[in-house]
């Protein structure tokens, strides 16, 4: 336990002091060079933070220490502490989307969000109705608000994710752990599954495109044996939600 909050601690510095510094260092020759330390480096290390703080699942008082955390990160938002809001920002998603599994009975009901939320997702960023093209195109501060940057190296831009995918990123790891799936590929899967996101977006010079459907296959792709018995254990035993099976 003492290794792992050592670790977190370290983590954290280092995160806090590349985003506080990321202006001044290195600009890349390609934007692909930027994809690849995003997708290596950058993202790996933020979402480790998660990994670290996964023992916490289990714990009482998730929800208001979480809600507590998404205040600290408001006021640190209208503070100007811009470091200090974005890994604040994280630690309260990721309680939040542990507090939230406790409402999934059976590994079921997490499968099938898993395969409803990509559609849900691609629509809110394509449809001109959808919630995140409208908060995008015509109310960017929000979304600035309500998402994780990755700072580039060399610019004051960065790649984000909005809190969406953090939450679910967080749950389905959760889910993992919970369920006896496989935690450490099912984190790396989700992962590089931001990363193939971003480089998708960059390939087809798009400005944006929904993570969840890359990050649902992350998580369903590692665990499809694993879950595919425990589904039908839970069929059997009548705990399957109705209509979530053929």
């Amino acid at each position: 336990m003492v290794g792992r909050a050592s670790a977190l601690l370290i983590l954290v510095a280092a995160l806090a002091a590349y985003d506080a510094l990321h202006t001044h260092l290195w600009r890349a020759s390609s934007d692909w060079w930027d994809v690849a330390f995003l997708a290596a480096v950058l993202i790996p290390a933020s979402f480790a933070l998660v990994l670290l703080v996964l023992p916490l699942r289990t714990a009482r008082g998730l929800l208001p220490v979480g809600i507590a955390l998404a205040v600290l990160t408001f006021a640190l938002h209208v503070a100007g502490a811009h470091t200090a809001e974005n890994i604040v920002k994280l630690f309260a998603v990721a309680l939040i989307g542990f507090w939230f599994l406790g409402y999934f009975e059976t590994a079921a009901w997490v499968v099938l969000v898993a395969l409803i939320i990509p559609w849900v997702d691609a629509y809110s960023v394509f449809s001109k109705r959808g919630p995140t093209h409208n908060i995008v195109t015509h109310h960017h501060h929000v979304f600035t608000v309500l998402s994780y940057a990755f700072p580039i190296p060399g610019y004051s831009t960065s790649a984000n994710l909005g809190v969406p995918d953090l939450l679910f990123f967080a749950l389905f790891l959760a889910a993992a752990a919970r369920f006896e799936l496989r935690v450490g590929w099912t984190w790396l899967a989700m992962t590089a599954s931001f990363g193939a996101t971003i480089a998708l977006a960059v390939a087809l010079t798009l400005s944006g495109l929904p993570a969840l459907p890359l990050l649902s296959l992350g998580f369903l792709a590692p665990n499809a044996d694993r879950l595919w018995k425990k589904l039908r254990l839970e069929k059997k035993k009548g705990q399957t939600p109705e209509g979530s099976l053929p």
